[in-house]
């Protein structure tokens, strides 16, 4: 997703079956979000979060004040002049490994300290970063491909594996003008994509088609919401990478949980799943792409069990408890999909490529319409992160997971942005809790 737009649906979903329970008909539109798509990254942006070890032995020789990662040591030397390989990804990613990743607003600050502190200090293996089209092809002409090219280069430096999820066609690819939609001729995406795995031969390992496609704002067309539709969208793009690398893995675009839809703003994720799937998505993906932000109750919880927690009584976002839906539940909502892919194929696995829980302790301010992060402590959003990492191990279900997010904290607009309360670091880029558990967290392949 794009900053987590799907939760401004939710909004509108949460009136709609609060309306439907008190016998309205039809819930008022959701807010449209009003930040613009930049040209270039902030000029006055904020640095990337200091690297941090999470057991502190200050070092007066660093530059950040916190003890810098041990340099790797050189073989014995043999007379060769060899020296130790630089860290490698691991590309093809096996069948059988599950990945650790999260995503990075990697376009702003420094690159090579944001890789390195996701790779020597949180010890991940993936990294994924949003590729917005619009940002580095404004014009027919025009390629602005730096805003990326540093990225790669330090991702492929510290050994990770980099997904990229590619969104936001130009204005110039659209009639309608409207940037959160595909373009009007799928093969413009397509010839783009192409040229971007070239130019990044061997460096990208994942490509995420599109995001959040039973959205309205992030799918906007002619045809309106329609899972055909992105099924061929998908399909021309897939054959496309495979022609060029036949291992990068292919991730169809992740939708947005959501309540009932009426197929014009949203659709609900169950439905469009199934209508995905009935035009043959999965003949045309390597993993399944899901996404969900877990709200203010924990990873195990199904939704419908929700209002018997402790938190039932207390918590001030009341809707996995008064509205009871399965977009509320991060277990629920990822077993629906596994239930309905299974109904097609036995071996295709989910890739989770954003979740997280917010918080809001420590802040004097929360997103609008973000009560549910309110909810949730430091410490819930440490434990419930490394909850969710290890019950999608377990699940055998999730091939590769990414939580959102390691440095908005410090790279947004403070606490009212809505990805900041989701950030591991905070507002002046030191660690939450949350960094300290996913770095120690123990990441069985």
């Amino acid at each position: 997703m794009k900053y987590l737009k799907q939760l401004f649906a939710l909004l509108a979903v949460a009136l709609s079956l609060s309306l439907i329970a008190c016998g309205g008909s039809e819930a008022p539109a959701a807010p449209e979000p009003t930040a613009a798509i930049p040209t270039a990254p902030p000029a006055a942006a904020t640095l990337p979060p200091p690297v941090v070890n999470v057991e502190p032995s200050p070092d007066p020789n660093t530059d950040d004040g916190g003890s810098a990662p041990a340099a790797p040591e050189t073989l014995p030397d043999s007379g060769s002049g060899a020296e130790t390989a630089a860290p490698q990804a691991l590309h093809p990613w096996p069948a059988d490994r599950f990945g650790y990743g999260t995503q990075s607003h990697a376009t702003v600050g420094d690159p090579a300290m944001t890789m390195n502190v996701i790779a020597n200090q949180l010890h991940l293996d993936w990294v994924k970063v949003q590729f917005q089209w619009a940002l580095v092809q404004p014009t027919a002409e025009a390629k602005d491909w730096f805003h990326y090219d540093g990225i790669v280069d330090e991702a492929s430096k510290q050994g990770l594996n980099l997904l990229f999820s590619v969104v936001n066609a130009p204005a110039w690819t659209r009639s309608a003008n409207n940037i959160e939609g595909p373009p009007d001729d799928y093969n413009l995406y397509v010839s783009f994509v192409s040229e971007l795995v070239q130019r990044y031969a061997g460096k990208v390992h994942a490509i995420e088609v599109w995001n959040e496609q039973n959205l309205d704002r992030e799918w906007t067309t002619a045809n309106g919401l329609s899972p055909e539709d992105y099924v061929d969208f998908l399909a021309r793009t897939y054959q496309a990478i495979k022609a060029i690398d036949p291992n990068i893995i292919v991730i169809s675009g992740a939708l947005s949980p959501t309540g009932p839809g009426d197929w014009v703003r949203w659709a609900d994720d169950f439905e469009y799943m199934d209508r995905m799937l009935a035009a043959g998505v999965l003949d045309y993906a390597d993993c399944v792409g899901a996404h969900h932000n877990g709200y203010n109750i924990p990873p195990d919880v199904p939704y419908d069990q929700a209002g018997s927690l402790p938190e039932a009584a207390t918590a001030t976002f009341r809707g996995p408890f008064e509205n009871p839906y399965h977009l509320w539940s991060f277990k629920t909502t990822l077993d629906g999909y596994v239930e309905r892919i299974r109904q097609y194929d036995a071996e295709i696995k989910l890739c989770v490529t954003e979740f997280g829980w917010g918080s809001s302790e420590g802040y004097d301010a929360y997103p609008t319409g973000f009560e549910f992060v309110n909810d949730n402590t430091l410490q819930e959003q440490a434990d419930y992160i490394v909850q969710a990492f290890q019950q999608m191990h377990a699940s055998g279900d999730v091939w590769l997971a990414f939580l959102f997010n390691f440095d908005f904290g410090n790279k947004g607009g403070g606490p009212t942005d809505d990805p900041v309360p989701y950030s591991i670091v905070d507002t002046i880029g030191a660690p939450r809790p949350a960094f300290g558990a996913v770095a120690d967290m123990e990441k069985v392949p």
